[in-house]
């Protein structure tokens, strides 16, 4: 038996003890006075006036000194020092702290606030209770920090342990909130569409597939909430968003995860320019609100977002970085051009998807100030509209950030005959071995032969984002509970 398994049946004889004792030491309510901010807040008025206050948390360390002792609690809110005496608790109650209270508990403190002879604000613990006992041992050091796998296997022990994480998803979740506060100011309405789905669409990507007992029928998990949001602009709603999980059966790496979250949202009316500009005033208003500026810090460079965002072709960075101009060259010679780079091809890749594959290896690496990617070769995105100027382009954009791409955007197809068209050049593509085609969804042309308004739809990142914005490395350090190869 090792020493953590040594402690943890310790721990249950402890447990069983204070049974013996008639103490419930797992209580279902629990008096609580203020938060430790709150009282730390209002730490002189209480003080002076020795109100009795009641301080719940989690214990993080213990030190003993004879007959004194000090504990740390951490509330959601706070940490505060508690003081506990053998004169103040009388012995046998000093003893009972010393014996059962160990860090990793959750208890409860009541007492007056004092300061110590250092000036530290601390409570006189004069009535103590467990309100959750830890049978496990709680780290006194946290491996953790060294460990990054057992840091998100137990994120439960890293949120306690680094602070920064905590900040981290706190950022995550003002994030999302003010996404949605600035949308609904332009009169989005938010929705929700289907996450099982019959036939999956929206994006090139593999899906996970279940089955519904009920139906006896095969679904999908999605992989985009877009052709279903779509259906809404047919519907008669001119401003739709979504923000939701997604699920592509794909690699692990620290720009991607199986399951993960994006923004989607569809604007009537507009094209990828309103879109643009659009994109432009969302960031500034959300680097405003989280930071009051529109600078940050990413992995030691500065990054600025300040408008005007450059805008560059797609064919024209390309031939900057490796001198492909795409156009001149075919799908037989680009593939010859791609081994010599060392890009890998995916089985049955067009001509479109090569050039993507070459750019995402010598082009985005290239990119930090953000950047608007214009005009992606026609067929890159099988649901964009083509551009008008140039029929061998698509009215589209990517936006790239410090080697991130976050956003992916265009004016939306709503030809019906050209959607069904560029349908069927992709299920011959499936067919060919290209398994992250667009597949054929025939209720979608059916909803787009009743009509579909001139629109334009954007798709951002939120997992990225977030890791832009907190300056992390990688995905994972963003999402709570990360998909991870079983121990």
């Amino acid at each position: 038996m090792n020493q953590e398994e040594e402690i943890r049946q310790e721990r249950i004889k402890e447990i069983e003890a204070l049974k013996r004792q008639g103490l419930n030491i797992y209580p279902a309510r629990v008096k609580r006075t203020h938060t430790i901010a709150q009282a730390l807040n209002q730490f002189t008025k209480l003080a002076k006036s020795q109100e009795q206050v009641v301080l719940v948390g989690r214990i993080l360390s213990l030190r003993k000194h004879g007959k004194l002792a000090f504990f740390d609690i951490q509330d959601g809110t706070g940490k505060i020092q508690v003081f506990v005496g053998e004169n103040t608790l009388g012995p046998k109650a000093y003893d009972f702290s010393l014996h059962y209270f160990h860090p990793g508990d959750f208890a409860s403190f009541k007492g007056s606030l004092f300061k110590t002879k250092t000036g530290e604000k601390t409570i006189k613990g004069e009535e103590l209770k467990i309100l959750s006992k830890a049978i496990r041992p709680w780290p006194s050091q946290w491996y953790g920090l060294k460990d990054t796998e057992t840091r998100y296997r137990k994120r439960y022990l890293d949120l306690w342990f680094n602070e920064e994480v905590k900040k981290n998803f706190e950022i995550r979740s003002q994030i999302i909130e003010n996404i949605r506060k600035f949308l609904e100011n332009k009169d989005f309405i938010e929705v929700e569409t289907p996450i099982l789905q019959g036939q999956y669409g929206g994006a090139k990507a593999k899906p996970f597939k279940t089955h519904l007992e009920a139906l006896d029928i095969d679904l999908f998990l999605r992989i985009s909430p877009e052709l279903y949001l779509k259906r809404l602009l047919v519907g008669g709603f001119e401003k739709v968003y979504e923000i939701g999980k997604n699920f592509r059966n794909e690699g692990i790496d620290q720009s991607h995860n199986p399951e993960f979250t994006t923004l989607e949202f569809y604007w009537a009316y507009a094209d990828y320019k309103d879109l643009m500009r659009l994109t432009e005033e969302m960031f500034a208003s959300l680097l405003k609100k989280l930071f009051g500026k529109l600078e940050i810090i990413y992995q030691g460079k500065k990054v600025n977002f300040h408008r005007p965002w450059a805008r560059i072709d797609f064919n024209q960075l390309l031939y900057q970085y490796t001198k492909i101009d795409l156009e001149e060259v075919n799908t037989e010679s680009l593939k010859e051009k791609a081994k010599k780079l060392g890009v890998e091809i995916p089985n049955g890749a067009s001509k479109p998807e090569i050039a993507d594959q070459i750019y995402k290896k010598y082009c985005r690496p290239q990119i930090w100030e953000p950047t608007f990617i214009l005009h992606h070769p026609q067929g890159s995105f099988p649901l964009a509209k083509e551009s008008v100027k140039n029929p061998q382009c698509t009215d589209n954009f990517q936006l790239v950030v410090a080697n991130w791409e976050l956003i992916n955007a265009f004016s939306e197809q709503n030809n019906p005959l050209i959607q069904e068209k560029v349908f069927k050049e992709q299920e011959k593509n499936y067919q060919h071995g290209f398994s992250e085609a667009q597949r054929m969804d025939k209720e979608f042309l059916s909803a787009l032969e009743y009509g579909m308004p001139p629109a334009a739809g954007l798709g951002l990142g939120i997992d990225r984002l977030t890791t832009l914005l907190t300056n992390s490395r990688g995905l994972r350090e963003i999402i709570l509970f990360p998909i991870m190869r079983p121990n």
